[in-house]
């Protein structure tokens, strides 16, 4: 069954994480991933624990799928494969700094003269532009300096890292949104585009109501913990057996929290909107935990589900590979190794789409260099 990008070929210079989980994404929408890594070593995440047989499962549960050939683009002869490579190319993406691709020869302006549907995609830590685009960034840098470690952890506390590289991570959803952009555009045009991603840029794009909050009353947000800043009752509560949550967002969920957990606030003027929820978040905390605190959470979630309230557990991560819901959707997925037998686990694809087909496993992620006879034999094939 065709997938959407079938056709689609993509040279991928990126290593670590914000570049390949773009590559990894197009690749479940079906596009041909050509992996180009430096010799010797290879992506950066090769070396990264844990390890199952000498293989990075970091490295597995990003690169499935996809295919690699090692060369050194200072070199005459690798460079030679590689402009052949981008003759069929329809995406190029790289995670260098600005300005090393241009050392190389390879500069965007030089590249769409010769390939001018050639669609490229660069993402790094500050883009392309301004004062400090050559400045160096981790996804940690990101967090800090973007403020979403301002906003993470509990109030008195030192700043706290969100426990995923959602830097990385969203600076990688949005290449991929801008290099699908680009593809659609270059059906109507027949020219390419280049796609410039930062990573800092992609960190503010997702702090909604700090940059609101900010704006509006001129005070920049501290951490809430895990209450929501502009919501309430939408957060964690104790239950006999532990914490679960609950997320009440609008007055009509209110009255029916109010109802099931036979709590008598609905017309108590402190509560009686969301903004005066809002005001007296904490004394509400303290009212829904004087009656959760005696029963256990799973009966908690069961009878507040039964009365259409949001809620749920709070899941470690091996909790969360066996949720009955996360299996029926595919989001745990078998990594073949090179034997075609199971040998990782990754996250499925979460993008469902009619009439597509939604495997329960990933072809192997490759060995350094591992294809360079099958795409060296495609590049001496007919175009």
């Amino acid at each position: 069954m065709a997938k959407p990008l079938d056709g689609i070929t993509i040279l991928d210079l990126t290593h670590v994480l914000a570049g390949p989980f773009c590559s990894m994404t197009l690749a479940d929408l079906g596009a041909d991933v050509i992996k180009v890594e430096r010799r010797g070593t290879g992506d950066d995440a090769r070396a990264f624990p844990p390890f199952l047989n000498g293989k990075s499962a970091y490295f597995a549960a990003l690169n499935h799928s996809k295919k690699s050939i090692a060369l050194d683009l200072k070199s005459d002869p690798d460079r030679d494969i590689f402009e052949r490579l981008l003759a069929r190319a329809d995406i190029l993406l790289e995670n260098f700094r600005p300005g090393v691709m241009d050392r190389l020869g390879y500069a965007y302006a030089d590249l769409h003269a010769q390939y001018p549907e050639l669609i490229y995609g660069a993402v790094s830590g500050f883009g392309q532009t301004g004062p400090e685009a050559k400045r160096p960034a981790y996804d940690m840098v990101i967090q800090a300096r973007g403020g979403m470690m301002s906003i993470t952890g509990e109030k008195g506390h030192d700043p706290i890292r969100v426990g995923a590289s959602v830097s990385d991570i969203v600076a990688g959803l949005y290449l991929s949104q801008g290099i699908l952009a680009a593809l659609l555009d270059r059906n109507r045009t027949g020219i390419g585009r280049k796609v410039d991603i930062s990573m800092l840029d992609a960190q503010l794009a997702v702090l909604e109501h700090a940059i609101a909050m900010t704006a509006v009353t001129g005070v920049a947000p501290g951490p809430f913990g895990a209450r929501h800043p502009s919501i309430a009752p939408f957060e964690t509560y104790h239950a006999s057996d532990g914490m679960f949550v609950i997320a009440a967002g609008n007055d009509v969920l209110f009255e029916k929290l109010c109802v099931t957990l036979n709590l008598p606030l609905s017309g108590d003027p402190r509560f009686a909107s969301n903004a005066a929820r809002v005001t007296n978040a904490r004394l509400l905390k303290r009212l829904i935990e004087a009656v959760t605190i005696d029963t256990p959470r799973a009966q908690w979630i069961a009878k507040l589900g039964a009365a259409g309230i949001p809620s749920g557990p709070i899941q470690t991560v091996d909790q969360v590979m066996r949720d009955p819901q996360i299996q029926a959707r595919n989001m745990v997925v078998d990594v073949l190794d090179r034997n075609g037998r199971p040998a990782f686990k990754a996250a499925g694809n979460p993008i469902k789409l009619s009439g597509i087909n939604d495997p329960t496993v990933r072809s192997a992620a490759p060995d350094l260099d591992g294809n360079r006879g099958e795409i060296l034999h495609w590049l001496a094939g007919p175009k």
